[in-house]
């Protein structure tokens, strides 16, 4: 139903464009990387609403991206009068004869498409008060959103209503449901829904019944007769169960999960609930469904089921899903991810054959700790895992995974399959690779496609006489302060680096663990620096 999606200066985007398949769409993206913000951007554009109220009662400064406004302050500061700036999304949507009244040129692309235009623009009828506002020095200067108007516009430039929108949307967050004891609009939906008229009958009729019984508690009449006539009022005075409507069966059931009370239920059961009651009640009349991380407090057993029924009850559908989870993004399809890193995106799909082939085929648990690290460091093996670890804790203080850099195993030296990823999102990465024996060849010319990229080091000897980790570290450390540390006796440094290659792992954790002071390499230092 959308084929794509444009936003200018909303959060954390100042231009971004997301091209969207027309069934399933996987988000993945660390944290603050703006998965939630296009999904918010998405039903805006659709509902006009945000959090769920009209966008006009939640306009702030805060909603324009902040590199945006800080320009325009900035200019404001040096007196250049700058023009207001302004929120824009755009959905392009697919070419159906439903929707042919949206078609037109109103769009940032001039193009003939179909699609809706929503615009935070400053409206010029508080020219006058905002003039007066930026030349009051006492005033502290942020965007004035109090002076913004809202237009709703389809690419045909008719102004839109929610009511003559052709096109349905339902968003998901399973934070945000909220399904209290009592009354609940889920609940009472699905059991109303199921219902034969008959059934609904008996069942007032037994609620009823259930509420006089209590008057006749031989405890409640007890207390009732212990009311004093006359002390209060004239009249007689008793307690008993509201019996009117207002308190009927459907706001007074709650819902249970093997008898146990929804609420005291563990988190993850009440997240799957909360999705499925939600999708059972607004599905099937949706076009676009956009879901939030369903993944939270699910096992991976329970999240395949989640996902399983998501999937079926969403049939037809547009979805759209945020994510961290590898599974959901190895269950659902790789082949539906959308790689979203520093406002940038990319799609599995639209990367070389054989790198789209080989992640097909991997687990995505590594592909996603290299899209949701700040800065990754790829080692052949995990040797070099530990001495890297090592070689950044001396440099740094700590360990790489607590300044958010993800040391990776990259199994089969398969580095060139991450790099494509590396290289679309501008990740930064740094390769820690052997020379084998032939710097020019097995580095320089392997990875020459990728030597133009500021953002991806390889680091590798150029010593040729050192094919591999151990005898680097061998060349640049005292030979007695290796043997100390590995406990040996060893001769020679010959006989050390055959120790240390017949012993890779062991020795790496050896190094890793101890607390001399070993020098490593010049390219291990400049992979951690």
């Amino acid at each position: 139903m959308i084929e794509s999606v444009h936003i200018e200066n909303f959060k954390g985007f100042e231009s971004f464009t997301l091209d969207l398949n027309t069934d399933l769409n996987i988000i993945v993206g660390d944290n603050e990387a703006g998965k939630s913000t296009i999904l918010e951007a998405i039903s805006l554009a659709l509902t006009k609403r945000i959090g769920g109220r009209p966008v006009e009662q939640e306009l702030s400064p805060y909603l324009f991206n902040k590199k945006c406004a800080d320009a325009y302050l900035r200019a404001l500061k040096e007196n250049r009068n700058p023009e207001l700036p302004r929120i824009l999304i755009e959905l392009y949507l697919t070419e159906l004869p439903s929707l042919e009244s949206l078609r037109g040129s109103n769009n940032s692309r001039r193009s003939d498409s179909v699609g809706i235009r929503l615009e935070v623009v400053f409206d010029s009828d508080y020219k006058e008060e905002y003039q007066k506002l930026i030349e009051d020095a006492s005033e502290k200067k942020v965007i004035p959103a109090e002076y913004y108007k809202v237009s709703w516009f389809s690419f045909a430039n008719n102004a839109i209503t929610s009511r003559s929108l052709p096109v349905n949307i339902f968003h998901i967050d399973a934070t945000t449901i909220r399904l209290q004891s009592g009354a609940d609009h889920y609940i009472q939906n699905i059991i109303s829904d199921g219902l034969a008229p008959k059934e609904k009958v008996a069942l007032a009729v037994a609620y009823r019944k259930l509420k006089e019984q209590f008057s006749a508690e031989p405890s409640i009449q007890g207390i009732n007769g212990s009311f004093t006539k006359g002390s209060i009022t004239e009249k007689s005075l008793t307690i008993a169960i509201d019996t009117s409507k207002r308190t009927n069966w459907e706001t007074n059931l709650i819902p249970h999960l093997d008898e146990l009370p929804f609420q005291l239920s563990g988190k993850g059961e009440q997240t799957a609930l909360k999705i499925m009651l939600a999708l059972e009640r607004k599905a099937d009349d949706s076009d676009v469904i956009l879901i939030e991380e369903p993944e939270n407090h699910l096992s991976f057993s329970s999240m395949s089921k989640l996902v399983s029924k998501i999937s079926a009850k969403c049939a037809g559908k547009q979805i759209v899903i945020t994510t961290h989870s590898a599974y959901v993004l190895n269950k659902l399809g790789i082949d539906k991810v959308l790689l979203l890193h520093a406002g940038k995106t990319t799609s599995l799909a639209k990367l070389p054959s054989g790198t789209y082939d080989y992640f097909k085929k991997l687990s995505g648990y590594d592909t996603l700790r290299l899209i949701l690290a700040k800065r990754a460091i790829l080692v052949e093996g995990p040797s070099d895992e530990l001495v890297i670890q090592k070689a950044y804790r001396a440099r740094h203080g700590k360990l790489p995974i607590e300044a958010g850099v993800d040391v990776i195993n990259v199994r089969g030296l398969s580095f060139s399959r991450f790099l494509d990823i590396a290289k679309e999102l501008a990740k930064e990465v740094a390769v820690v690779t052997d020379n084998d024996g032939d710097h020019q060849r097995k580095v320089a010319d392997k990875y020459d496609a990728y030597s133009g990229v500021t953002t991806i080091r390889i680091c590798a000897s150029t010593d040729n006489s050192m094919k591999t980790l151990e005898p680097q570290i061998a060349g640049c450390n005292d030979l007695a302060l290796l043997n100390g540390v590995f406990g040996t006796a060893c001769a020679d440094k010959a006989a050390l680096v055959d120790y240390m290659i017949g012993n890779k792992t062991e020795c790496a954790l050896k190094i890793f663990e101890s607390g001399e002071a070993v020098i490593f390499p010049a390219y291990i230092e400049d992979a951690v620096r």
